[in-house]
C-alpha cells in the first residue's frame, strides 16, 4: 500500500497533539456490557488523503471504516469482517474490510458524489434506499457467516444496532463521532460499540444503560482535545474491567509485486496488446486503498515476455 502524503501542516501539527489511533476493550456495569472504544482521527484523515475526498465524502467513508473496525473486535486471529452497503443514493454504496488485528481498508463506489452538506453530515440522503450486509470470514470455516438487513435509518450507528437485534438477537449501541473545525478539517474521530452480554437481559437494565449512553459528551471532541479514548470510558462509567489494547489503522496488503503477478497471469493475447499499445506507463490502482502502481515500457516488456 502507498500512503498519500498529508500536506495540511495545520492538520499534521494537530495530529501530533492527540493520542495515536488505538482500540481498547472493556467490560462495564459489573461485567454486563462489553465495550470497544476507538480513536481513529489519523486513519480517517489518511483515507481522506488517499482518495482525495472532501469533508462530506470523507465522513461518509470514515463512518464505515470506524463501524467495521468496531465490528472486527468480535473476531480474533486472522479473522476479518466485511461491511458493505448497496444503495440507490449518490454515494453508490460502500465496501470495507477489517481484520481482528486492527487493519481496515475499503472504498466508496462513487468517490465524488458532490452532495453538498455542512457538518454534521446527514448520511440518509447520501445512501438512499438500500441494504447493509455484514460478513464474518473466520479462519478454518468453509463459508462466511453472513447477515443482511434493509437500511431503515440511513445512519450506520442506528442501522447496525438494528442489524445486531435482528441478525444476532443481541442488544447493542453504536457511537460514531467526528469533530470538524471551521475549515472542514477532521480533527477528531472515534467510535464505541456497547454490546449486552448473554444472560443480562432483566429488569430494563439495558434501557437504563442506554439513557446513560445518550447523555455522554462528544467522544470526538474529547479525542480532538487530546484525551485518550480509554480515559473517556474510565471517566464516564463505573465497575470497569480492562480487557485489551491494540492499534487500529488504514492498511491494505497490496503491493507492486501483487499487481505484477496479475499482469503475468493475463492471457497471452492481452499481454501482446499491452506490450504493443500500452499505455506507457501502465497505471494500476488498488480499489481498496487507491494506491497507484506504475509499470514502464521496459518493465512491462520484461514482465510479459
Amino acid at each position: 500500500m502507498i500512503k498519500t502524503k498529508i500536506n495540511d501542516e495545520k492538520l499534521l501539527k494537530h495530529l501530533k497533539t492527540i493520542v495515536p489511533d488505538e482500540k481498547n476493550i472493556f467490560l462495564l456495569e459489573n461485567n454486563k456490557i462489553r465495550a470497544t472504544i476507538l480513536g481513529t482521527t489519523e486513519m480517517v484523515n489518511q483515507v481522506r488523503a488517499n482518495y482525495k475526498l472532501n469533508m462530506v465524502e470523507a465522513i461518509t467513508l470514515g463512518e464505515a471504516y470506524i463501524a467495521n473496525a468496531l465490528l472486527a473486535s468480535t473476531v480474533k486471529g486472522n479473522d476479518r469482517v466485511q461491511l458493505s452497503i448497496e444503495c440507490g443514493g449518490p454515494c453508490g454504496g460502500v465496501y470495507t474490510e477489517a481484520w481482528a488485528s486492527g487493519a481496515v481498508r475499503g472504498y466508496l463506489k462513487n468517490n465524488f458524489f458532490g452532495l453538498k452538506q455542512s457538518f454534521p453530515v446527514d448520511t440518509d440522503p447520501i445512501y438512499g434506499p438500500g441494504f447493509l450486509t455484514v460478513s464474518k470470514i473466520l479462519e478454518g470455516s468453509k463459508s462466511p457467516f453472513k447477515g443482511q438487513i434493509m437500511l431503515q435509518h440511513g445512519n450506520l450507528s442506528k442501522d447496525l444496532r438494528n442489524y445486531f437485534l435482528k441478525s444476532e438477537q443481541t442488544k447493542s449501541l453504536f457511537i460514531i463521532d467526528f469533530d470538524v473545525d471551521e475549515e472542514n478539517r477532521i480533527i477528531g474521530a472515534g467510535g464505541i460499540f456497547f454490546q449486552l452480554l448473554p444472560d443480562n437481559e432483566n429488569d430494563g437494565f439495558f434501557e437504563e444503560f442506554e439513557k446513560k449512553v445518550n447523555k455522554l459528551p462528544s467522544l470526538a471532541k474529547a479525542i480532538s482535545s487530546g484525551m485518550d479514548p480509554k480515559d473517556f470510558i474510565i471517566q464516564n462509567f463505573d465497575e470497569i474491567k480492562f480487557l485489551s489494547h491494540s492499534l487500529v489503522g488504514f492498511s491494505c496488503p497490496c503491493d507492486k509485486r501483487t499487481f505484477a503477478n496479475h499482469l503475468q497471469a493475463l492471457p497471452s493475447q492481452d499481454k501482446k496488446d499491452i506490450k504493443k499499445n500500452g499505455p506507457f506507463p501502465l497505471e494500476l490502482v488498488c480499489l481498496n486503498c487507491n494506491s497507484n502502481y506504475e509499470f514502464g515500457k521496459a518493465e512491462l516488456d520484461d514482465l510479459l515476455k
